[in-house]
């Protein structure tokens, strides 16, 4: 499993228009602003610390340029108040229908799947690609493994070997949409038993993070704490 990695298609500060998927709010309220301030600033750190696609050595400057963009593309709060708020909401809204229906088969609350795609994919603004550059709808990062017999998308990948990053490639399985994509999720879960301890948590995003990391999902040792960290903000902007 990937340790979020994302694709090293040009970062642009102009976000995209989300794609037309269904649509179902999760929530709001006076204190999702304040809320989503706050996890932006955990998703910036997870692509800035490791979580990004490799990139090769870069300058001083080069690295600059490269955190700052990241952070414009997420909205972390570098000149002000976020204006990314509604491209994150639109984000979530977007996958809401697809994140209940695998949270029902996994027993844990749609917040929690939310985040986990949030987290893997950098709130959907890097996602992994195929070749022609269109997007593989993998916002999970799911590998593909010796039993895949579907489309795959080969791409950059940072792996954890005792405690160090390492820049390596590894293919990706690909989707035909965001629906198909959700259901594998779940089913990968469902059908792996070394994922059984995030498996019926309920609201629990600690226990759901904890339970992935043990199962290997992800080499970053610290992957565990940044998940259950972004579900619980989200716990909080619903309801």
């Amino acid at each position: 499993m990937r340790h979020a990695d994302f694709s090293t298609a040009p970062v642009s500060a102009t976000l995209p228009t989300p794609s037309a998927r269904p649509a179902a709010a999760i929530g709001g309220g006076s204190g999702f602003g304040r809320a989503f301030a706050e996890v932006q600033g955990e998703v910036a750190d997870f692509i800035q610390n490791g979580g990004g696609a490799a990139l090769p050595d870069l300058t001083p400057e080069g690295g600059l340029w490269h955190a700052r963009s990241a952070a414009t593309v997420l909205g972390a709060p570098e000149t002000g108040a976020s204006s990314t708020n509604e491209e994150q909401q639109a984000f979530l809204d977007s996958i809401a229908p697809w994140a209940r229906e695998a949270a029902d088969k996994l027993g844990v609350a749609p917040e929690l799947v939310q985040a986990h795609a949030a987290l893997e994919s950098g709130w959907g603004q890097r996602p992994i690609r195929t070749g022609d550059g269109a997007s593989s709808h993998n916002l999970f990062g799911i590998k593909a493994g010796a039993k895949w017999d579907g489309a795959t998308s080969e791409t950059a990948t940072t792996e954890y070997v005792g405690g160090a990053a390492i820049r390596t490639s590894a293919k990706f399985r690909a989707y035909p949409d965001g629906a198909a994509a959700f259901r594998d999720y779940a089913r990968m879960l469902l059908d792996n038993p070394r994922y059984k301890g995030a498996l019926g948590v309920g609201n629990d995003a600690n226990a759901f993070a904890q339970g992935l990391a043990r199962g290997g999902y992800a080499t970053d040792p610290a992957y565990a704490a940044k998940l259950a960290r972004l579900a619980g903000k989200l716990q909080g902007t619903s309801g």
